[in-house]
């Protein structure tokens, strides 16, 4: 199977791609492009994932970048001196240097493709509520800016993530939100009992424009619910499997 990558118009003329788990090697609960090194899956299968999609970007698999993400506001800058012995604990990544791709992985979280094409500056960021929450994005823009971008021409696209429909929360996680700012409420519908349904993508866009980007839009899939295309965790959870794989969406200039 050859690999599914869906790409938008706002990142036109930009090498990128928000690849689905089609046309990977992985097998079982991995099956398909699972490009997550911190996953259980056979190291070879990950691997030989990985050059796939590096190939299908233009870069060798060594220029293929992504990170060890523990859901902080941590960004690191990569260019043609970048050699990793171990991935950066961080959740950005930035570059200004042609034939780097740089990429986030996820499963549920949002992963965010940030350009400036006139600047020459690309990002790419993992942005799950915590990340979110905390920082990730505004930090994401502030080094982007550092490079010589301008955020006012930042376009920003939030890929495939968890949907409002399928993201029930409980009340301490909601208040978590209502304590930073009362108005978060319109991020939150109403579910079961106490519980209520959180919209992850409509919150990263909220904080990406609230932080001044020129455009930002959401690619409009949802990973809970086609199983077919991609990876979940809360899918996995619900089903009480003993693992999942990572889809990975990359960007290069």
């Amino acid at each position: 199977m050859t690999l599914e990558i869906l790409t938008t118009p706002a990142l036109r003329g930009l090498t990128h791609g928000f690849f689905t788990r089609r046309g990977g090697v992985s097998k079982g609960v991995y099956e398909g492009l699972n490009c997550g090194p911190g996953s259980d899956d056979a190291p070879e299968a990950v691997a030989e994932n990985r050059a796939r999609v590096a190939q299908a970007l233009g870069v060798a698999p060594e220029r293929l970048y992504s990170l060890h993400q523990v859901h902080s506001a941590d960004v690191v800058v990569v260019d043609e001196t970048t050699r990793w012995a171990e991935k950066p604990r961080a959740d950005a990544l930035v570059t200004a240097t042609p034939g780097i791709a740089i990429g986030a992985l996820a499963a549920d979280c949002a992963p965010v493709l940030f350009a400036d094409p006139g600047a020459g500056v690309v990002g790419a960021a993992h942005s799950g509520w915590k990340g979110a929450i905390g920082g990730v994005l505004e930090a994401t823009l502030d080094a982007m800016e550092g490079l010589g971008a301008d955020r006012a021409r930042i376009t920003a696209v939030v890929g495939p993530a968890i949907s409002q429909r399928a993201y029930e929360v409980g009340p301490e996680f909601m208040d978590r939100f209502l304590d930073e700012d009362p108005d978060h409420d319109r991020f939150f519908a109403g579910g079961s009992g106490d519980r209520a349904m959180f919209d992850l993508p409509g919150f990263v866009l909220h904080r990406l424009r609230g932080a001044g980007v020129g455009s930002a839009e959401w690619i409009g899939h949802c990973t809970y619910s086609d199983p077919g295309r991609f990876y979940s965790y809360r899918r996995t959870t619900h089903a009480r499997e003993p693992d999942y794989g990572r889809l990975i969406s990359a960007i290069r200039l």
